[in-house]
């Protein structure tokens, strides 16, 4: 990781640390080595915070758009699928779910530039089923 590189924390603990940081400082274990003791990271809060190498992880917007549209995938699916089970339910649910999926269909479009792909919502989603 170099300065000015974009970065996550791996295991956030509160809202700021979900944003995308930037690395503004590294701080080495001795002056003449590349093992980085500690980076200081700022968010687009404007916050600076100080986390070790294994805390964080480089993450571009290139990987934030490919987490989303993974994301938004699993998402229609799920969708998909409460439909089909809210149909034999009720009418009206499954109804209302079909407008519930296009509308994030639209977004993923709309904001994220990607037309999803039907085949990639033929495998169902991992879903518990309920035991008589």
């Amino acid at each position: 990781m170099d300065l000015n590189d974009t970065a996550r924390v791996r295991q956030p603990r509160d809202p700021v640390e979900y944003r995308l940081a930037t690395i503004t400082d590294i701080t080495y274990s001795t002056p003449n080595t590349t093992h980085i003791r500690q980076l200081e990271l700022r968010f687009p809060t404007g916050e600076h915070r100080t986390y070790t190498p294994a805390e964080i992880v480089a993450c571009t917007r290139t990987d934030d758009h490919a987490a989303l549209v993974a994301a938004f995938t699993d998402t229609c699916r799920s969708l998909r699928d409460a439909c089909r089970i809210a149909h034999d339910y009720d009418e009206l649910l499954s109804a209302e779910i079909i407008h519930l999926l296009m509308d994030v269909y639209g977004i993923v479009a709309t904001r994220l530039d990607v037309t999803l792909d039907p085949d990639n919502l033929d495998a169902p989603a991992t879903i518990e089923q309920a035991t008589p």
